[in-house]
């Protein structure tokens, strides 16, 4: 049956869905609205189910709060343009907005609640099908504290939110910490709060580049000990490069390589334990005070920024920072 631009134009308001894809919903549902909405809700799960396996980068992330709640959430999509739609932006809001009502622990809690009785997830899944483009709720994280607070980065892609636990913290005091958050990336509040994990993997690497740095050094030693320039054969390809240009003999490549292989395996074998310890446990110092909030330099703006640290603002603010959560979508 023929439809009239006024009905494809009532649908596609209902549905925010394209012009002919309204048009052809309604044909095929011979003009009953409700079965052609059906048709779109159908559509936009077939264009999901398709567009899974797509990277979803670009997205909308928010934050917000409801008294000593506070929440942020990444709804991720393909392209900055969807990114930036209204409708998309929206869309965003409205979940942020049930989560701080309904206050879930889980993402799987929060894709479960109703917005105009469909789930989110049946409202993302919709989404797809409007912008053509896989949409996914990718983070979702929250705090609680006697007092919360958030921030924004324009642009809509980097969001931060700070639990404190007294009830009537300082406005300034707490976005300026939240920006602070946003701009310098701590893993955790203070060193006890980093995971075991992290801390693992943070000495296993401390370890591993100590011992690398110990072994290069004996190499130079050797190496200028024997004549060669050590930076004429840190590498293969400067040792080919090298004997082209004739900075380097044929026999003092072969040299080098010899002095390079066995200095290293003798090195390796011979390195005293301590020492290495001692060493990897001052980088890890290193890295506590660079990467745990109460460590760092502030960097919120104001008269105290690189001045002093974030736990001597705390002090002179009388205010205890109980969490915080820092989500992004940008490249690191």
């Amino acid at each position: 049956m023929a439809v009239t631009m006024a009905e494809i134009s009532k649908l596609r308001t209902m549905t925010g869905a394209g012009m002919m894809d309204c048009k052809n919903a309604l044909t095929e549902a011979n003009g009953d609205f409700d079965a052609a909405v059906e048709i779109i809700r159908k559509k936009g799960q077939a264009v999901a189910a398709k567009r899974s396996d797509r990277e979803a980068s670009e997205g909308c992330v928010l934050a917000g709060t409801n008294g000593g709640f506070a929440a942020t959430l990444a709804l991720k999509c393909e392209t900055d343009f969807v990114a930036k739609n209204a409708d998309f932006v929206a869309l965003t809001q409205a979940i942020l907005n049930k989560a701080l009502e309904a206050k879930p622990k889980t993402q799987d809690e929060l894709l479960a609640l109703t917005i105009d009785g469909r789930s989110i997830a049946e409202h993302i899944t919709e989404r797809t099908g409007i912008t053509g483009e896989k949409t996914e709720l990718d983070y979702y994280e929250f705090v609680e504290g006697g007092t919360v607070t958030t921030y924004i980065h324009p642009g809509n892609k980097l969001a931060t939110i700070v639990a404190f636990a007294e009830k009537d913290a300082e406005y300034e005091t707490m976005h300026g910490i939240a920006m602070h958050i946003a701009a310098m990336s701590p893993v955790a509040i203070d060193e006890s709060a980093v995971p075991q994990k992290v801390k693992d993997n943070e000495l296993a690497v401390a370890i591993e580049k100590t011992k690398n740095e110990l072994v290069a050094k004996e190499v130079e030693v050797a190496l200028k000990k024997a004549g060669i320039n050590p930076a004429h054969v840190d590498s293969e390809d400067h040792i080919e490069s090298n004997m082209a240009k004739g900075w380097i003999s044929a026999e003092d490549a072969a040299k080098a390589r010899e002095i390079k292989t066995t200095v290293a395996a003798e090195k390796s074998a011979t390195l005293p334990e301590q020492k290495v310890n001692n060493i990897a446990a001052g980088r890890m110092a290193k890295f506590f005070k660079e990467y745990t909030l109460v460590e760092q330099k502030y960097e919120g703006g104001g008269e105290e920024a690189g001045k002093i640290t974030v736990k001597e603002l705390l002090a002179k603010k009388q205010l205890t920072c109980v969490a915080f959560k820092r989500v992004t979508l940008n490249q690191e």
